[in-house]
C-alpha cells in the first residue's frame, strides 16, 4: 500500500507547481533587435570614421614600398610603349589578314622580340621568343 504524504512534501509540491505556473504565465518583457553597423561605409554613424581609420593605421604592419614613378626611367617607358603600340599592331593585321585568307606566313623581329608565325596542324601557330630574356611564347589560334 502506499504511504501516506507528509505534510511538508505536499507542501513543497505545491509550491513548486505555482512557482512553474507563476514563471510561465508572468508577463514577457523583449524589446526589439536592430542592428546598427559601425562602419560609416556600410551606413554607421559617419563620427566612427577617425576612430576606426586611426585603429587601422595603429593595426597595419605593411611597410609602404618606395615610390616606383620616381625611379622610373622615361626613355624605358617610351620603349616598352612603343614596343606594345606595334605589337598590338601587328596583331590585329595578323588577325585581319588570317580571317580574310589573305594571310602571309613569315618572320618578324620586332625590338627585343622575334615573332615567327606558320600554319600547324590545329591552326596558326604564332611563336613569339624575347631575345632579351629567352622566354619563349606558342600562341596557336585554331582555324574555324
Amino acid at each position: 500500500m502506499s504511504q501516506p504524504s507528509s505534510p511538508s512534501r505536499k507542501l513543497i509540491r505545491a509550491f513548486a507547481i505555482f512557482a512553474t505556473i507563476l514563471v510561465s504565465t508572468g508577463p514577457s518583457l523583449a524589446q526589439n533587435f536592430v542592428y546598427q553597423p559601425v562602419n560609416p561605409a556600410f551606413g554607421g554613424n559617419y563620427l566612427n570614421y577617425q576612430w576606426l581609420l586611426s585603429s587601422a593605421q595603429v593595426q597595419n604592419t605593411h611597410e609602404a614600398k618606395p615610390a616606383e614613378r620616381a625611379t622610373r626611367d622615361p626613355l624605358k617607358d617610351f620603349e616598352e610603349n612603343l614596343n606594345r603600340q606595334i605589337l598590338s599592331q601587328l596583331s590585329r593585321n595578323l588577325m585581319r589578314n588570317y580571317f580574310s585568307e589573305g594571310f602571309n606566313e613569315g618572320h618578324y623581329n620586332v625590338g627585343s622580340y622575334e615573332i615567327e608565325i606558320t600554319p600547324g596542324l590545329g591552326g596558326l601557330e604564332i611563336e613569339i621568343l624575347d631575345t632579351a630574356t629567352g622566354d619563349k611564347t606558342t600562341v596557336t589560334v585554331p582555324y574555324f
